[in-house]
């Protein structure tokens, strides 16, 4: 089962992804062999992870994620809600 999980950038800004393996994810990023993004923001730490059941439904919820406005996400990653959907 894959997770989506949000990074925090040097900058502070936040990344969202997907992984089958957070831990060896976050190794790649933080070797800068994950994305140009990250690369480029070293280094990152892992602000939010949830496990969800299938590579479709992670893709979705990616998606939805990376639309949220700044202040959504971060509200996401402090609270430690479980999906980005509201009312759930």
């Amino acid at each position: 089962m894959p997770f989506i999980y949000v990074l925090q950038c040097r900058d502070g800004s936040l990344y969202t992804g997907i992984a089958k393996d957070v831990a060896q994810r976050l190794m790649e990023h933080g070797a800068g062999r994950a994305s140009r993004y990250t690369r480029a923001r070293l280094p990152v730490t892992l602000a939010w992870s949830r496990r969800v059941r299938s590579w479709r439904l992670a893709l979705r919820e990616e998606y939805r994620i990376k639309h949220l406005p700044r202040a959504a996400k971060l509200a996401l990653v402090r609270s430690g809600v479980r999906s980005a959907r509201r009312g759930r």
